[in-house]
């Protein structure tokens, strides 16, 4: 039976994202996904894996981050220490070899959601360094003379903040979804399903406000979905009066991170 993604309880998808998401499922293909911060890109994963009843696994990507570490590591000072030590079993190099998380999910019995996230991280030559592992989804391990060959092919989503631009023979392997910013009505689905018992005119003047503010000009760091959710949650425990919000934004750095954009704020609410 064909597994369809129809978004989940905690998770609201516009039907475009869930196309998409079906799409690279069908088509056995690494879903990249792109979106300003706070669109819900990684959540994305994790809602996949519980409506389908799958097992996450997430290879969080670093500046750091190198090709080699998500198929295996070789513990090669582990076996050293150990020979000098007097260990049981050095000459069983498979005992050093530890899979990475891209390894981990080629090794599970059933099929996984795999994230990689944050790719646009790593250096440039980072996911063509993937480029073989992800289409025939395999990998040789020279110190075994071992071929690692996924039992089940598993749902690849890669997310980007678009740092860098990502190599075009990378770009062809993938499906593409670019998440918009949730409008007025999407983000009052999504805060509904974070805060059910919230008051209904707080919501709505809060919504007011920031979608004002996300549309001052010189903003440079606008507030995120998750940025909105919290500062409900302030408002809420704060007890502030709905009809306060627009005319002053109380608990502005709940929402702005930035001295600049601060500012910017108290100039616009004179």
């Amino acid at each position: 039976m064909e597994q369809r993604f129809t978004g989940g309880n905690e998770y609201v998808a516009s039907a475009e994202l869930m196309n998409a998401v079906n799409i690279a499922i069908t088509l056995q293909k690494p879903l990249l996904v792109k979106g300003e911060p706070g669109t819900g890109k990684t959540m994305l994963a994790q809602a996949v894996a519980d409506a389908l009843g799958k097992r996450l696994i997430i290879w969080n990507v670093k500046s750091t981050t190198k090709a080699q570490d998500g198929l295996y590591v070789y513990d090669v000072v582990q076996r050293l220490y150990d020979s000098q030590f007097g260990g049981h079993g050095v000459d069983d190099i498979s005992r050093y070899i530890k899979l990475g998380k891209l390894g981990e999910a080629f090794a599970a019995e059933e099929q996984v959601v795999l994230l990689i996230d944050e790719i646009d991280k790593a250096d440039l030559e980072f996911p063509n360094d993937l480029l073989w592992e992800l289409d025939q989804m395999e990998f040789y391990i020279p110190e075994t003379r071992e071929t690692v060959r996924a039992r089940q092919r598993p749902i690849v989503i890669i997310t980007s903040n678009a740092e860098k631009e990502l190599p075009d023979a990378f770009l062809r392997r993938c499906v593409f979804h670019y998440i918009e910013f949730p409008d007025r009505e999407q983000m009052e689905r999504i805060v509904r399903v974070h805060l059910p018992d919230i008051e209904e005119a707080l919501v709505e003047q809060a919504l007011e406000a920031f979608y004002w503010l996300r549309g001052l000009r010189d903003i440079e760091k606008k507030p995120s979905t998750s940025e909105l959710v919290d500062w409900l949650r302030a408002l809420a425990a704060g007890g502030v009066d709905p009809q306060r919000i627009t005319e002053k934004i109380p608990y502005a750095g709940v929402l702005l991170k930035k001295d600049k954009d601060l500012r910017t704020l108290a100039r616009n609410q004179r």
